[in-house]
């Protein structure tokens, strides 16, 4: 990019994508999840509480934060089976 009109072009774009809060970024992926990220990208540029909720669980789920206490219990409380008389025997 020698020439100092597109170098121009270039700074100019960039400063007005700072004025908006956004910042223009490479990052390094899978090429089946191209259309995935951008997606991604393009909802979370939205700024809206849609993005706040993505940002959320996006963040949590690589923070892997490990799941709450109780999670089986819960899971076997809500079973169809509750109440029913079973009668489990091992061998």
């Amino acid at each position: 990019m020698s020439n100092t009109s597109q170098k121009r072009a270039v700074r100019n774009y960039r400063a007005r994508l700072g004025e908006r809060g956004l910042a223009r970024f490479e990052v390094l992926g899978l090429d089946g999840d191209r259309d995935l990220i951008r997606a991604l990208a393009r909802r979370l540029a939205e700024d809206g509480p849609e993005a706040a909720r993505i940002r959320s669980v996006v963040s949590q789920s690589i923070a892997g934060e490990p799941p709450k206490k109780g999670g089986i219990l819960e899971a076997l409380r809500r079973s169809p089976l509750v109440g029913a008389d079973l009668n489990i025997r091992r061998f």
